[in-house]
């Protein structure tokens, strides 16, 4: 088989639903803050460990001594198989669905349907219990109610704002509702920065869907795609009014809009938690952490729960030559708060426990404790995310999103034609 298959032609060879799960296994020890328990390294054996993270400079160093440090105490070698993030999910399914890849994976949570869906992930189920991982980060590992992936980091991606910018538009308290947003968004124009750098590429408009649930659409009813009902289109030609009224600006996607945003260009955009570092080193505003303020997606009515995609990394276990080390590995990674805090510590990213993100060393992180608060508290998985072909899903949506916003489709014509493809590709 060949090795250059496209992501979306990867998605469509693992199949067209979320499949049956591998065979739950033997539940590991409970780790400790030195590395496994001493039955655990008795019994331990060499296993590998597939992260993107081992391929960046930025994270290697750190993931390497993490792997020292559990091998040393357990007596083995934690093989590293370094992937870059990009062709990931690419490369780690042809290994696995060849039976060349054991062991222990790093995972996108937006990726865990589409392997599971080969049938060779642990069921970690019994695993996680008593690990004190928090509701929404067992949850970010979860595919149709198995625990498939032991959560890593959980956050979301939310809005973050230049406070700064905001007060010398005279905006003092962050909208809480869609009529304070456009408010202070035409504040803001009045300033002479873009008010909200959303996304208006193709390539990152799957942003769209989390307006979408905020104007109430569920996009997703079971295996009935709602898109196109009036939830949506509202949604769509609020986003529409903000694009001409030129509250947002076109050709945006993540990158730029971090670029806009870090050169004080734009004062809110939509990013996950690890948009601070991006935007921190690529500031020329030295004070501009400072300034950072994650805020809650403002509600269409007063009283709505603020809605919030959830984002995040699971560590995943696929059967085989050393399933078990690697499970007790797993847990210890994720769990351990000696070694979650060390990671927060060395990476910015958040742990998934509740004595963890309770701890002085995450309190004391104002940026991290308010963006948990505000934002990942009440956040929620793309829906679409339970099949394997959820980008195909997205890209269709998006395609049609950006119709609407240069005028060459109806808002109701577009979204109505979006959900007849994505419904198209549920079988």
């Amino acid at each position: 088989m060949s090795s250059h298959l496209s992501r979306r032609d990867m998605l469509r060879l693992v199949g067209l639903g979320a499949g049956a799960l591998g065979l739950g296994g033997v539940a590991a020890c409970a780790p400790s803050a030195d590395g496994p328990e001493e039955d655990t390294a008795k019994s331990a054996t060499n296993f590998s460990f597939a992260s993107w993270s081992l391929a960046d400079n930025a994270s290697k160093a750190k993931i390497e001594e993490l792997m020292r440090g559990y091998g040393s105490k357990a007596g083995i070698t934690v093989n590293g198989v370094p992937l870059a993030y990009n062709n990931y999910l690419n490369q780690l399914t042809l290994q696995v669905r060849g039976g060349q890849f054991t062991g222990a994976a790093q995972m996108d949570i937006a990726w865990l349907a589409g392997l599971a869906a080969l049938g060779k992930l642990r069921d970690l189920g019994e695993v996680a219990k008593g690990a004190g991982y928090t509701e929404a980060a067992l949850s970010s590992g979860q595919v149709d109610g198995k625990q498939v992936g032991l959560p890593w980091t959980t956050a979301a991606i939310g809005l973050i704002a230049n406070r700064d910018l905001l007060q010398k538009a005279g905006v003092t308290t962050a909208p809480s509702t869609i009529t304070d947003f456009e408010a202070t968004l035409r504040a803001l124009k009045g300033t002479g920065v873009i008010p909200y750098a959303a996304s208006t590429k193709v390539a990152q408009l799957k942003d769209i869907l989390i307006w979408m649930q905020t104007f109430g659409s569920p996009l997703l009813d079971g295996d009935k795609v709602t898109v196109g009902d009036d939830a949506s289109i509202e949604a769509v030609t609020w986003y529409k009014k903000l694009y001409d009224e030129k509250l947002i600006a076109p050709d945006v996607e993540r990158v730029d809009a971090r670029t806009l945003f870090a050169q004080g260009k734009a004062a809110i955009y939509d990013d996950a938690i690890v948009g601070r570092d991006f935007v921190v080193k690529g500031s020329p505003d030295k004070s501009i952490a400072d300034k950072l303020d994650p805020i809650a997606r403002p509600v269409k009515n007063a009283g709505d729960k603020p809605r919030a995609v959830q984002w995040g990394h699971a560590v995943v276990v696929v059967e085989g030559e050393g399933a078990n080390t690697a499970t007790d590995f797993a847990k210890w990674l994720t769990s351990d708060e000696q070694t979650v805090l060390g990671y927060f510590k060395d990476l910015s990213l958040p742990p998934t426990t509740t004595t963890a993100l309770a701890s002085e060393q995450v309190k004391t992180d104002a940026f991290t404790s308010q963006f948990s608060e505000r934002i990942t508290a009440t956040a929620t998985p793309n829906p679409f995310w339970k099949y394997p072909q959820y980008a195909q899903m997205e890209t269709v949506i998006s395609e049609q999103v950006q119709a609407v916003l240069v005028g060459k489709s109806k808002p109701a014509d577009a979204m109505r034609e979006a959900g007849r493809a994505v419904q198209a590709l549920i079988k």
